[in-house]
């Protein structure tokens, strides 16, 4: 029900052809845009190999969602920059999950929010105590 809900809201947007991975991308570069990010980067925040990265990161570009850019610095690296398509998608994308957020919670106390976030948040953590970190 929850996927037929954010799919219905993400046509009327038209956003629906924005994979999750890609939302998720989008929302980093705009949170760290003071800041030069590289594919390395993207590896380490979101734990994915460099090959499956790469692949998002052409298609991502295809799309015109981001640009690489050469930095003065290094001419081996190109940092990655959200074009003005990419942020407005991302801009879409928050708003409308900030929308079905404020559904999803409505008459539920912030105490009780409070308590599942914590125990989600130690559940995660258990998780990954399990498993280990992984790596490519």
């Amino acid at each position: 029900m929850m996927s037929r809900n954010l799919m219905a809201a993400a046509r009327e947007r038209g956003v629906d052809e924005l994979t999750a991975m890609h939302g998720w991308i989008l929302g980093y570069l705009c949170r760290n845009e003071d800041k030069d990010i590289f594919q390395k980067d993207i590896e380490a925040e979101f734990k994915i190999c460099r090959s499956t990265v790469t692949n998002i990161l052409k298609l991502m570009e295809k799309k015109g969602y981001i640009r690489r850019e050469s930095v003065p610095y290094d001419a081996r690296l190109k940092k990655l920059v959200l074009t003005d398509t990419g942020r407005e998608l991302h801009e879409k994308t928050k708003d409308m999950i900030d929308i079905l957020e404020e559904q999803t919670i409505e008459g539920i106390a912030k105490e009780d929010l409070d308590t599942f976030y914590r125990v989600i948040d130690q559940l995660k953590s258990n998780v990954k105590n399990m498993l280990g970190e992984t790596s490519c």
